[in-house]
């Protein structure tokens, strides 16, 4: 059996998920009966909902006698870690543009690191059934892009024979059959295209883990490519750490791609992509070599995290209502098992009673903290800080590459407030009534600004960005010109106090929430703190006025997500994250603790 070894890779929403599906349906031993959910390789329940690729997935098909092993990989830049690893077990990546929209920021970055490698793009220009489609203005934006991120002759030569597609519908398609339309003429492409995976079966066995996994029965997992001979089960392996040092282990398990499921194999071959346990310290880049003294793998690299964020117990007054993990001990174990499979991400326990959490960006950590308060954790985060570097003396920063597309009319107040946050715009063009902006702009001067971002283009607008490159720091950045209204009781929150309020800013919270000292109910629309009453009821008599008696017309208040509450707080202030409830806090709940602390 021949092996062709392919990622996906493609901007958020371009489609990429949907064409996996129409692949998997492809497969020799499809089961119609069965069948598939809609884009099932995203089967984590934040991924679900959100409608993204968070973690990399390994799929196989059977294609004519032949394997294709392909990799769903995230869209966005913050799982960028995930991309880069499991590139390096591939011959090709198939790179999914949408007919509209050309490339974005995120498509640059995965294939900037592809360009790298050396590897040939097969494009597939996706969603042709848009009524915008413009394939040819696609191919010539790709052609630049290719250019500018330095890609050899041999790799621009694919950009001649784009594959166009309907992924939602299974139809793909090329410009020498444009008749045929299934999705065959893009597996007969791969097949034809893609350099069939070297299957020396008569060396050594040697393979390179490019991704970690976690089984409650095996323990921890190996997923990455065979280079070399043949792997077995109950062979005995030497390991070469990252660090050049060897160590013996034994392979107790081989699970082979098939499908949407990984099935259990007695051997496997070179060329092939499998998932191996037996080894419970295994980490990414390292080289499993059946022999001792055998070469190992060039190193993969993975990106330094750009912020850090603390996590610490819960220490607030509703403390240990909702959650069953409430105790610094549990957070921890937590936070070193996800250790264990994110290796993007970096934990410093040695930092007093906070634990210092460092990842991609804010969504990566918020993907943490949402999957820890499914878990039933309970758990305050503080505000995301930005990583600094140092280089000869200077102190640096990252830098990002920010897309906006807005409606014409709104590019003014957008370019205002990307300038205070020191972001320098490099290109402006309009296009039937869209003004698309592109900017460099410091990722501190990102944090914040989304949620400003939709108020300011009514959820017209779309921003995208992905890393650039570390500058040196450009100055301080106010992130927030508004202060907050605190609550400076405890109690349940009253409609006739939440009226008399919502013209001092916006409210947090809805009539008869249960409100603590110190918890932050709304946004004041001064920029200093607003300390507020919000328990006060209407004193009651027998005395009735017609005009001031009617029904109280509330605003509807904004309820927090995750993200927002992240995205809105300043460095004096917490949320508080519970499996039932995301409130906002002070770090400090009383008024006198908070005016010591400020003026200290």
């Amino acid at each position: 059996m021949s092996f062709r070894n392919i990622a996906i890779i493609a901007h958020v929403d371009h489609g990429k998920t949907t064409l996996v599906d129409e692949l998997l349906k492809a497969d020799d031993n499809f089961d119609t009966r069965v069948g598939i959910e809609e884009r099932a390789m995203d089967s984590n329940a934040q991924e679900q909902e959100r409608g993204i690729t968070i973690y990399s997935k390994n799929t196989g098909i059977n294609y004519r006698g032949n394997k294709i092993n392909i990799v769903d990989t995230p869209g966005h830049a913050d799982f960028g870690s995930e991309v880069e690893r499991v590139l390096r077990t591939v011959d090709s990546v198939c790179l999914v543009v949408d007919a509209y929209e050309g490339p974005m920021p995120q498509t640059k970055f995965v294939l900037k690191k592809s360009l790298e490698l050396g590897l040939h793009p097969i494009v597939v220009i996706n969603k042709m059934d848009k009524p915008s489609a413009r394939a040819d203005w696609v191919v010539d934006q790709l052609f630049d892009l290719f250019v500018q991120l330095g890609a050899s002759d041999e790799q621009l030569e694919h950009l001649n024979e784009p594959v166009y597609a309907i992924a939602r519908d299974g139809l793909a398609w090329t410009d020498e059959n444009p008749e045929q339309k299934d999705i065959t003429p893009l597996l007969d492409f791969v097949m034809n295209k893609v350099p069939e995976a070297a299957n020396e079966a008569g060396k050594p066995f040697k393979m390179q883990v490019a991704n970690l996994g976690y089984d409650s029965f095996l323990g921890r997992l190996g997923i990455g490519r065979i280079y070399e001979g043949i792997g077995k089960v109950g062979q005995e392996v030497y390991i070469t750490s990252n660090d050049g040092v060897e160590r013996k282990g034994k392979i107790t398990e081989i699970l082979t791609n098939e499908g949407l499921e990984k099935k259990k194999t007695s051997e496997a071959q070179a060329g092939d992509i499998v998932t191996i346990a037996g080894i419970p310290d295994i980490f990414v880049g390292e080289t499993i070599a059946g022999e001792s003294g055998a070469e190992p793998m060039p190193a993969i690299t993975i990106d330094e995290p750009t912020l850090k964020m603390d996590f610490l117990v819960n220490n607030s007054p509703f403390a240990g209502k909702e959650g069953k993990f409430v105790t610094s001990r549990q957070i921890r174990d937590r936070l070193e098992k996800e250790l264990e499979t994110n290796v993007g991400m970096k934990i410093d326990f040695d930092s007093g009673e906070n634990y210092e959490v460092s990842g991609r960006g804010e969504l990566h950590l918020s993907v943490l903290i949402e999957t820890m308060r499914r878990e039933g954790f309970e758990l305050q985060v503080g505000a995301p800080v930005v990583i600094m570097h140092e280089e000869n003396g200077k102190k640096m920063e990252p830098i990002e590459n920010v897309s906006v597309s807005v409606p014409a009319g709104v590019e003014g107040s957008v370019i205002a407030e990307l300038g205070k946050r020191k972001g320098v715009m490099s290109n402006m063009v309009e296009e039937n009534g869209i003004m698309n902006l592109d900017f460099k702009v410091p990722t501190r001067g990102l944090l914040g600004f989304k949620s400003e971002f939709t108020t300011m283009t009514k959820g017209e607008g779309l921003l995208s960005s992905s890393f650039d490159s570390f500058e040196e720091y450009k100055g301080a950045i106010d992130k927030r010109s508004v202060g907050s209204m605190i609550s400076m009781e405890n109690g349940t929150a009253m409609a006739y106090s939440l009226f008399n309020l919502q013209d001092r800013g916006m409210m947090f919270i809805e009539p008869q929430t249960e409100i603590y000292e110190g918890m932050i109910v709304g946004e004041s629309a001064k920029p200093e703190d607003l300390t507020v009453n919000v328990t006060k009821n209407k004193k009651l008599t027998n005395v009735r006025a017609s005009g001031s008696d009617e029904a109280l017309k509330l605003t509807p208040p904004k309820l927090m997500t995750l993200e927002e509450a992240i995205d809105y707080i300043s460095a004096d202030e917490y949320v508080e994250v519970t499996p039932e409830s995301i409130r906002l806090r002070k770090k400090w709940l009383k008024e006198h603790e908070r005016k010591k602390n400020k003026n200290g």
